[in-house]
């Protein structure tokens, strides 16, 4: 779990270090993600800067700080807000308009993150069908390289608000190794 303000920490470091040790592969979550200040995809490029993880964007926010309302998922391709007196109530829908582009070019990086996994994903990308891969080979794909520690995939949202909550844990069972 990381911050959307500071991003990756020394408590940080720590834990990763023991996390290697002992070959644990993991997911992040950006959290905090309705401050002041917040910037989930820094802390993706800090993943990779401070402590060498190939980080996957998984998401990508819809608004920031006061503004966040849910997250688009980059596998499905949907956006999903978090509606309800405590966040519970998950609607899925289209991506809005002003966030298709990034959704689209966040979407390519992270076939590209994939093909270096997968011979299959990797023809569709280099054939430019970033859109046309299904989503159990993309699932099936990140799920291997996260349990060979090759890769770690990046959820975002706000615990407080339980924005995007139900997409980590829907990413922890299907990406992490089955207790």
């Amino acid at each position: 779990v990381l911050t959307g303000v500071e991003g990756v920490q020394s408590q940080s470091i720590t834990v990763d270090r023991q996390m290697k040790r002992y070959h644990v592969p993991r997911v992040a979550f950006v959290n905090k993600c309705d401050r002041s200040g917040a910037n989930p995809l820094r802390v993706a490029v800090m993943l990779k800067e401070k402590l060498n993880h190939n980080p996957c964007v998984m998401q990508i926010p819809i608004g920031l700080e006061d503004k966040l309302e849910g997250v688009v998922d980059l596998i499905k391709m949907k956006a999903y807000y978090f509606k309800g007196e405590n966040g519970d109530d998950m609607i899925e829908t289209e991506i809005p308009d002003n966030l298709k582009d990034q959704a689209q070019e966040y979407r390519e990086k992270l076939v590209d993150c994939c093909a270096d996994f997968n011979d299959e994903v990797m023809e569709k990308a280099m054939e430019g069908n970033y859109n046309d891969i299904p989503e159990e080979l993309l699932k099936s794909t990140i799920r291997k390289a996260t349990i060979d520690l090759a890769m770690t995939p990046v959820f975002m949202g706000s615990a407080h608000k339980n924005i995007g909550i139900q997409k980590l844990l829907d990413g922890v069972a299907d990406y992490l190794p089955d207790p």
